[in-house]
């Protein structure tokens, strides 16, 4: 009985790694973390306070944007507090639970992500396949449905996974190979039979973000034949600009997914660092970059931030 408690007990807590043989200057590693996560709450925060505060921007194509700035926090804040309890030697530990919570987030929220790049895709098909019926098909109710169902999609397929978790026995080592949680990182330190959450999360990763990756082609597919109709250059490239800012957020997404599935798949004797450089490529770079990339292609989102930033000089300059 009492080895069975000490099991438990030795269970319930796992031990987070930092950049392993770089530990003496973890200090000085957080602050390119700390102005990377700065950035992407900052930048995402903005495009929110925008959307929300300006009523131009309360169509179909904002709302989606908003909805990826949600999904992009929803991403990266959860691993905040774990890197950083890391970096400034607070602390390696982190319970069974907090462990369960984090990864249900992180893995809900990067399937999310997809969902609304699928979402958005279609907008883009709708506004230029189906311009005169932009507004009529892609209403308010139908957007809130939409997100909705993308967070849904996203969230009960992770719990089976996640709440097995809780019936496994961790008798090997409890260090992780990041600083914070992941789902294949705590099977793989189960004394248990983990078949089933093997091959289930390989399903799942090809049904959700193969039907969405396969979504995305086919509306790019409808749209380039519909811009090929175009006679005028000028209107083609018109049409494609108005995606350029998507199409950044899809590859910014997808590449450093294909690039950790790849090196978790073909170079698992490499380096530690190789695996958490490209983890944390993954999960800090879209929340950073999209904000970045819609501001600057974005003439609308551009222009509200500078009213925040200049709201006098701008307000006169319309007067």
């Amino acid at each position: 009985m009492a080895t069975a408690n000490s099991s438990n007990i030795l269970s319930s807590t796992f031990c987070l790694t930092g950049i392993p043989g770089y530990e003496e200057f973890h200090h000085w590693i957080s602050i390119p973390f700390c102005l990377l996560y700065l950035v992407g709450i900052m930048g995402n925060c903005t495009i929110l306070h925008i959307v929300r505060t300006d009523p131009r921007l309360h169509q179909p194509m904002y709302y989606f944007l908003a909805m990826l700035s949600l999904t992009d926090m929803g991403m990266s804040l959860p691993t905040m507090t774990s890197l950083f309890r890391v970096l400034w030697s607070i602390s390696r530990e982190i319970q069974f639970n907090t462990c369960v919570v984090q990864m249900f987030f992180i893995h809900t929220f990067s399937f999310t992500e997809s969902s609304v790049l699928l979402a958005m895709a279609l907008d883009r098909y709708v506004a230029i396949c189906h311009p005169l019926r932009y507004a009529t098909i892609l209403t308010p109710t139908l957007i809130t449905k939409i997100g909705i169902v993308a967070l849904l999609r996203s969230a009960l397929p992770v719990i089976p996974s996640v709440a097995r978790l809780a019936f496994f026995p961790f008798c090997h080592s409890h260090t992780l190979s990041h600083s914070y949680c992941l789902h294949q990182d705590m099977i793989r330190l189960a004394c248990a039979d983990t078949k089933f959450n093997v091959i289930y999360g390989m399903v799942m990763i090809i049904l959700l973000w193969g039907m969405d990756s396969l979504g995305i082609f086919v509306s790019y597919v409808f749209i380039l034949h519909s811009v090929l109709k175009i006679s005028s250059q000028e209107g083609r490239f018109r049409a494609l600009n108005t995606c350029a800012s998507h199409i950044c957020a899809v590859l910014i997404l997808y590449v450093p997914m294909i690039g950790v599935s790849i090196v978790h798949r073909f170079a698992k004797h490499s380096s530690p660092l190789i695996h958490i450089f490209m983890a944390h490529i993954y999960l800090l770079v879209p929340p950073v970059l999209n904000p970045i990339i819609y501001s600057v292609k974005t003439k609308q989102i551009r222009q509200g931030i500078l009213r925040l930033l200049f709201p006098l000089r701008i307000s006169s300059s319309v007067m």
